[in-house]
């Protein structure tokens, strides 16, 4: 049985309560991407465990990789790398006391998310260039 003086007291507040930022956004997504390679890393295991296993067990992995949805869930594997990585720098540098400003905090978020993005096209045409000898 509750008490009087427990039901009284307030709620924290939720989202409903709060006006939407992309700051929230930004620490939403390092959440996420946090949990995506998660599952990300279970491929990179498959992926070394067939090259440790053999020629054919390996040719079954790459043809697996070869499918365009998991080429897709890759470049989003990728993105979820380098963004997790770039913000997690970016809370590195809070940690050190530095870029806590508003306007800093919400620069240093656009540059966290600009960087993976550019990253992660860089990388892909890195791979590109790499599977095909040149990029056309």
């Amino acid at each position: 049985m509750q008490s009087h003086s427990r039901s009284a007291r307030p709620l924290s507040p939720h989202l409903q309560i709060y006006r939407w930022q992309y700051t929230m956004t930004l620490s939403i997504l390092h959440r996420i991407t946090g949990c995506a390679m998660s599952v990300g890393l279970v491929l990179f295991v498959y992926w070394l465990l067939s090259i440790a296993d053999g020629p054919q067990s390996y040719e079954r992995a790459m043809t697996f990789f070869a499918h365009p949805l998991v080429r897709v869930l890759l470049v989003g594997f990728s993105f979820a790398f380098f963004y997790h990585l770039a913000n997690g720098i970016r809370h590195l540098v809070w940690d050190m006391g530095y870029g806590l400003e508003r306007r800093e905090a919400r620069t240093s978020g656009w540059v966290a998310f600009l960087s993976a993005v550019a990253v992660t096209i860089l990388f892909w045409i890195v791979v590109a260039v790499r599977h095909t000898g040149d990029i056309a």
